[in-house]
């Protein structure tokens, strides 16, 4: 979506530039011979920057009609940035009400920039962090490249991050769920109905949610005497179309799976589709477990067992954290936070064919 209100009410961007920025901090930074930090120091009035430096840089700025950071006024709202990978689905719905309820609770705004998986889209983005004065930063499911981060820290604005991708910097609050016990959760639960060739259609490879889930899966497997099966195992990346794609390759081995364990629920319905085109039905021949349980899980047909996570918890708290200070939020001197996760056992899971597949 090109811009605008999104049904959760935060103001939604998707990448695109201020207008009024002509150039980034980046390009001001390149031509002025220095890093990108120091530009945003200079932008901020901070001290630790050589006079010479600082006058080749304002030089610039002036060249170019840098936007600046406006000024706030008393008492106006303030904004949260709440960066994601995408904003086309249930799941980001999800996260979107979370980090807008926390912000009206005090009288903030949201702006979302969807980051489509990348960090392409950033550079303009975190200008305009600096002219509109956020107030903190939320990343959900993407990260910051490590000029960016530095950038961030030269702002002095507070950031928290929603299921980190990769190893969360030292100093940064994180917010997750409990995902391996729900991994292993879920493959018990298949486990306990007689299956015995589980596959399993994993998440994005460098998110640690998902390989938390992987991991989950093989604990389960190994607890039960069963060998983890790499040819039962099909990469993903949270999205339908993945999860039909892997679900039809698993439906395609010579011995295929009689439950499947999808590390989403957009995975696990677009393993109903290749279910149904293959001519078979989901729970009668092959069960299926989700994870997430967003809103139409309960409404697919039939209703998706699944391990639920509570994203809107998730996404509240860790703007609570940029609103209010970690101290303030989380208990004690952690920085990470994991939030239940358990079982809603629906319909699309049944016995194994036959009683076992032992």
């Amino acid at each position: 979506m090109p811009g605008g209100r999104s049904s959760s009410g935060a103001t939604v961007r998707t990448g695109a530039a201020d207008p009024a920025a002509r150039v980034t901090i980046a390009e001001i930074a390149r031509e002025a011979g220095v890093s990108a930090p120091t530009v945003s120091k200079v932008l901020n009035g901070h001290e630790q920057v050589a006079p010479e430096t600082r006058a080749r840089v304002e030089e610039l700025l002036r060249r170019h009609n840098y936007l600046r950071r406006r000024a706030r006024p008393k008492r106006t709202a303030g904004w949260i940035d709440l960066v994601i990978r995408e904003v086309d689905s249930l799941w980001a719905g999800e996260v979107m009400q979370g980090v807008q309820s926390a912000a009206a609770e005090h009288g903030a705004e949201v702006v979302v920039t969807a980051a489509h998986g990348t960090t392409t889209d950033t550079g303009r983005w975190l200008d305009n962090v600096s002219t509109r004065g956020s107030d903190g930063i939320v990343l959900a499911v993407t990260d910051l490249t490590p000029p960016q981060r530095e950038q961030v820290d030269a702002l002095g604005i507070p950031m928290a991050v929603v299921d980190p991708v990769g190893s969360p910097d030292a100093g940064v609050p994180t917010v997750g769920a409990t995902n391996w016990q729900g991994g292993l959760v879920a493959t018990r639960h298949l486990l306990d109905l007689g299956h015995r060739r589980i596959g399993i259609l994993r998440g994005l490879e460098d998110a640690l949610c998902a390989r938390a889930r992987l991991d989950g899966y093989r604990a389960a497997l190994e607890g039960a005497g069963i060998e983890v099966d790499p040819a039962l195992q099909r990469p993903g990346d949270f999205y339908y179309t993945t999860g039909f794609s892997g679900m039809r390759d698993l439906l395609a081995l010579p011995d295929p799976p009689t439950a499947v364990f999808a590390c989403s629920d957009l995975m696990a319905l677009g393993a109903y589709e290749a279910i149904r085109q293959a001519g078979l039905r989901v729970a009668t021949d092959v069960s299926i477990v989700g994870f997430d349980d967003v809103p139409n899980a309960a409404w697919a047909s039939p209703p998706l067992t699944t391990v639920s996570q509570p994203l809107r918890e998730m996404a509240a708290l860790a703007a609570r954290i940029v609103l209010q200070g970690a101290d303030a939020v989380l208990p004690g001197p952690t920085l990470r936070m994991e939030l239940a996760t358990h079982l809603v056992v629906r319909e699309s899971t049944g016995t194994a064919p036959g009683g076992s597949n032992v």
